[in-house]
């Protein structure tokens, strides 16, 4: 690929047969490093800094629905192995955290396989359903049955015609729905509804990513100065103040959080490269504004390189500790950047990304990478390093096709030959 826009820069790494050997090193590693999930009784273990079972963990539905994506890929990519992993989460999705009574899945066990938290969320369902496509992709047996069921639990219960969005949770048996909508859950029923229209050949999942993607990035985050609002009232009226008492939050913080720009511009040009001439016009222009936002406002706002995890509305950082899932989604906004537009500029920030990931997060005394890098006094968000869907997605992006997505662009491959 020749790039334009830069005379230093004649070439992307992201062609280079070393640096593809170099990504699936790393993707090798990181994979060893999951293995260890797998000794759980039930679905995956959170892993801790070593990659061993944190016993403190209960069993997650997302952890095991992300982990059978993993390994779901892996077995598409020719790591023997993978595939048994891949029916392993397949066995906890289609039995201990599915509700054989009410349907959905329970988002945690108690460690005998009893439900801990009943309520159906949002969040947890768009990973039943990539876990299901990947799967399908894969050819692993019952996946298939599972991603139907999956979908058809998501179009009854959380998408929503009239808002053009999904609701965000229900209690047990679908009755009591909570007076909340969130942007994180829509965002990856995205990645899950472009997963399975590319596995499916479905293309109402298309229409209903892009109906999601206009009303929160095209008209919310446009209007916001691309300053993406995270969290709303049931009328989708912005709420800047949400959890302005539980800053670091794992998946509701306070502000704006950077990483979810980045990993918007990556699904927009996903969107558009699977939607072909049919897309809107403005998917590649509010992708480029995503990523220029980021870089500019959540790129070492104090002065040290790397990403902030949130933001204030005066572009202040909150959690000024750097997340690993941040810069992954990063080198994944920049791949897909590279490959769409051809621009320096992009491939700049990629080996930037690589290079901070390679200096500061690659643990190669520990394994996987470091989750997050404290600064100041902020409070721990995470603990160990529970999964590697984020790291393992990024070695993979830079060699794939914009589309089809991950799981359906390495069926291609195997089939083709």
């Amino acid at each position: 690929m020749t790039l334009t826009g830069g005379d230093e820069q004649s070439g992307s790494w992201t062609s280079l047969p070393g640096h593809r050997a170099w990504l699936d090193g790393e993707a090798d590693r990181l994979l060893g490093f999951a293995e260890g999930a797998g000794e759980a009784a039930i679905g995956f273990a959170w892993l801790d800094e070593d990659g061993r079972p944190d016993r403190d963990q209960p069993p997650q539905l997302w952890i095991t629905a992300r982990m059978t994506h993993v390994f779901a890929l892996a077995h598409l990519r020719g790591r023997p192995g993978a595939g048994l992993l891949a029916d392993s989460g397949l066995a906890a999705l289609t039995g201990l955290f599915r509700d054989a009574e009410h349907g959905g899945w329970f988002s945690s066990l108690t460690s005998e396989g009893a439900p801990a938290v009943t309520d159906k969320a949002a969040y947890d369902h768009a990973f039943v359903v990539l876990a299901a496509a990947s799967a399908t992709a894969a050819g692993r047996p019952g996946a298939g049955d599972l991603l139907q069921e999956a979908l058809a639990v998501v179009e009854r219960h959380f998408w929503q015609p009239d808002e053009g969005r999904c609701v965000e949770s229900w209690d047990r048996t679908w009755t009591e729905l909570e007076p909340y909508r969130g942007a994180n859950s829509n965002m990856h029923m995205v990645e899950a509804f472009l997963t399975a229209a590319a596995v499916t050949g479905d293309d109402r999942w298309l229409t209903r990513a892009t109906s999601i993607a206009e009303r929160l990035v095209h008209t919310a985050a446009r209007e916001n100065g691309w300053r993406l609002p995270e969290h709303f009232d049931p009328g989708w009226h912005p709420l800047p103040d949400y959890n302005a008492d539980r800053k670091n939050d794992k998946f509701r913080p306070y502000g704006s959080t950077p990483g979810h720009w980045l990993e918007w511009s990556r699904l927009l040009l996903h969107l558009e490269a699977a939607l072909g001439g049919d897309g809107p016009d403005w998917l590649l222009a509010d992708a480029r504004s995503l990523f220029g936002a980021a870089v500019e406002v959540g790129w070492a706002p104090d002065g040290e390189s790397g990403f902030v995890y949130t933001l204030d509305w005066q572009d202040r950082p909150v959690v000024a500790s750097r997340l690993h899932w941040v810069l992954t989604e990063a080198i994944g906004a920049a791949a897909a950047l590279v490959q769409r537009t051809g621009e320096a500029e992009y491939e700049r920030w990629y080996r930037t990304f690589w290079d901070e990931a390679a200096a500061r997060f690659i643990d190669r005394d520990r394994g996987s990478w470091v989750h997050e890098l404290p600064v100041g006094d902020a409070e721990p968000v995470w603990s160990g390093k529970p999964d590697v869907y984020h790291a393992y997605q990024a070695t993979l992006l830079p060699q794939l096709p914009v589309a089809p997505v991950l799981a359906a662009a390495l069926r291609r491959t195997l089939r083709d030959g």
